[in-house]
């Protein structure tokens, strides 16, 4: 039994909310010392030798007197003491032991027997004594030493469930081999104490698991009556699966109840060179009902191995993820590309620390100055390009339309032609479902970009645009935890009380999260050949106010008692709805059964040209009027809604009305989004 050198760490977690740590040495009062251990089993030992001889004296008729029992006895000090060090016996943390360490014991016993019988041999003993009294003293010794670990375990429980009447009661969820593994990890939990297990099907009587009880529900009268006679406070879920597996049935039933639902992490997720074996809350994203996208890693980070890449947009939600996973995948240099200035030094921080052998640059400037970008071209020759500089909030760019087609049009034309005329292999545009059938100005300038990159793509294939470059754009749904995304500001909110607002009742929303949206758009650089739409096979989409009430309720609150949903009505430029894939669209398989690519109509790239000098000619200018109207001459789906701009939509022409009433069948056949599971 060692002492402890490590330090547990324990974060604690309040309604979504990390409030405090635990640090504190694991040593001292919680384990025995070593060495006191050994002299306990050697005393143990010796009065065993003791009883053993004094027994085989009485039992079989011999010369054994009192002074041979002492010499045998003093003769087992050294014996009892050499075996046990041989095979460490004492080092071994008794409450921590199994079945699997008791070979350790027999074997210090038997090695301790087979060192005395060399001496012993010598004295005037008949060999019936000696064999009996050997045995004797092997079998009582492991016995012993068997019941004072027992012993130990036992009053260390009384002592630890004493100390733990004040902590949350837990349920572990499940009865294999990984909810196990947990229970042995909380056992020494300063602020939880597992009460027991907890599985759905039918009850067995006097069932227990690493001796702790069993409980089994059916329905929600099972799950009432176990948590409250038991006063439990909440169940504690080993993994990801298991959330997902219980979402319609224990999951629910906990959130109309108000129990807790806690997740541990992997037993081998680190925080730097630091073991967390911390708790937290349930994620809402844990509760999606999705299946996370996974990739071919290896195949994927081959494409970028030893090369050098450009990330624009490096400080934002997806850009600085795209830098951490690329940063793992062993990039040659790494390219960070941000007008931010503390989002990039804190991402700079974060790659030095994660990564200290990545060369990599951090450089601060704006995809509008084209002078800036070329520099950066200019000094590092980037072979792939991954474009995620944007402005993304609706109604902020409905109420700033030129600034948003600087930044997401033209912005995106000045990347894209720097990677032509600077032979990058390959240009990775990241766009969004809002440019589908778009109802608002941040739409429509990302359905501007998209077309500028198809269309100079195109005429590159076609040999009428010198260059090499192949041009991929990868459109998927709102993201969850990105910066100023509606997961954030409900925490906010409910950490103030309240109230969370959301703009309609029926609104809904396709979501996924950062690190898989990274994956796809990893993944899309990898398997696209140039020139395509890559859409994302995203399930079902989620209504806006069932995630607001889910959200309350998975922090302990009663949605529109403890904390109140407002309705805000719709912004500027918002949807209700998300459009999924038009009728008039077709999609392509690959060989991501997720991932599909989208055929859309092609634009001439001279024409394309003509209007995007307009549109910075305008924008440039703050023609606002202007501006706005030329985006809807040039993507005719654009249809404001609930938005100044609608007056445009009516100044063009009934067209428009026509369109307007059937919104998910484009006039001009333009691809529209997401793929509908």
């Amino acid at each position: 039994m060692l002492p402890c050198a490590a330090l547990l760490r324990y974060r604690i977690f309040e309604k979504g909310k990390c409030v405090g740590k635990y640090d504190k040495p694991v040593s001292g009062t919680h384990y025995l010392n070593q060495w006191i251990v050994l002299i306990l089993d050697t005393v143990a030992s010796v009065l065993c030798t003791f009883l053993a001889c004094i027994l085989a004296g009485h039992l079989v008729p011999g010369t054994m007197g009192m002074s041979a029992v002492l010499k045998i006895t003093l003769l087992a000090v050294p014996a009892s003491g050499l075996s046990f060090y041989l095979f460490r016996i004492y080092r071994n943390i008794i409450r921590h032991s199994t079945l699997r360490e008791l070979w350790r014991l027999v074997a210090a016993s038997a090695v301790k027997l087979l060192l005395m019988a060399v001496v012993v041999f010598g004295m005037m003993l008949t060999d019936r004594q000696l064999l009996i009294g050997g045995l004797l003293d092997m079998l009582m010794t492991t016995v012993v030493l068997i019941c004072m670990r027992v012993g130990m375990v036992l009053g260390y429980d009384v002592i630890v469930s004493k100390i733990s009447k004040s902590n949350s009661r837990l349920l572990i969820y499940g009865v294999d081999d990984r909810s196990v593994s947990l229970e042995t990890r909380m056992r020494n939990s300063k602020q939880y104490q597992i009460a027991g297990f907890y599985n759905y099907g039918k009850a067995y009587k006097s069932y227990r698991l690493a001796d702790l009880p069993v409980y089994y529900f059916n329905d929600e009268q099972d799950f009432v009556h176990i948590v409250t006679r038991y006063n439990i406070e909440g169940i504690l879920f080993p993994d990801y699966e298991s959330i997902r597996t219980e979402k319609e049935r224990l999951i629910r039933y906990c959130e109309m109840h108000h129990v807790r639902m806690l997740i541990a992490p992997p037993v081998d997720e680190v925080s730097g060179d630091k073991l967390v074996p911390g708790i937290r809350e349930i994620k809402i994203e844990d509760l999606l009902g999705r299946d996370e996208i996974n990739m071919e890693e290896e195949e994927v980070a081959a494409g970028f191995r030893d090369r050098t890449v450009l990330v624009t947009g490096a400080a934002g939600s997806i850009g600085s993820e795209l830098c951490r996973q690329l940063a793992s995948f062993g990039v040659g240099r790494l390219i960070l590309f941000d007008s931010a200035e503390t989002p990039m030094h804190n991402i700079r921080l974060e790659l030095e620390e994660r990564f200290p052998h990545l060369s990599f640059v951090p450089v601060i400037g704006d995809v509008r100055l084209k002078a800036r970008v070329r520099m950066i071209f200019e000094r590092h020759r980037p072979d792939v390009v991954f474009h995620a500089a944007a402005y993304k909030h609706v109604p902020l760019m409905e109420e700033n339309p030129c600034e948003a087609v600087f930044v997401n049009a033209i912005g995106t034309q000045h990347v894209a032609d720097l990677c032509v005329e600077y032979g990058v292999e390959k240009m990775v545009m990241i766009s969004t479902d809002k440019a589908v059938n778009p109802t608002n100005v941040m739409g429509a300038s990302k359905r501007l970009a998209e077309i500028y990159v198809q269309s100079l793509g195109v005429s590159i294939a076609e040999g009428r645009t010198a260059g090499r470059t192949r041009f991929v754009t990868t459109r998927f749904g709102n993201v969850l935890g990105s910066n100023g995304s509606v997961i954030p500001r409900f925490m906010e909110q409910i950490r103030h009380g309240g109230p969370v607002t959301v703009t309609h009742p029926e609104i809904t929303r396709f979501f996924m999260t950062i690190p898989e949206a990274c994956r796809l758009v990893m993944e899309a650089a990898t398997i696209s050949d140039g020139n395509e739409i890559m859409v994302f096979e995203m399930g079902e989409s989620t209504r806006i106010a069932d995630l607001a009430k889910r959200m309350i309720e998975l922090a302990g609150y009663v949605p529109g008692v403890d904390i109140e949903i407002r309705y805000t009505g719709l912004r500027p430029g918002e949807k209700l709805y998300e459009e999924v894939l038009s009728n008039m669209e077709n999609t392509i398989p690959t060989s991501h059964k997720k991932i599909k690519i989208a055929k859309v109509r092609k634009y001439g790239y001279e024409e394309v040209c003509r209007a995007f000098g307009e549109l910075e000619r305008l924008s440039v200018s703050v023609d606002i009027y202007g501006t706005v109207k030329l985006m809807k001459e040039v993507i005719p789906e654009f249809v404001s809604k609930n938005s100044q701009f609608e007056a445009i939509d009516a100044e063009l022409g009934e067209r428009r009305n026509e369109k307007e009433d059937a919104p998910g069948v484009p006039a001009d056949g333009t691809v529209v989004g997401i793929v509908k599971k």
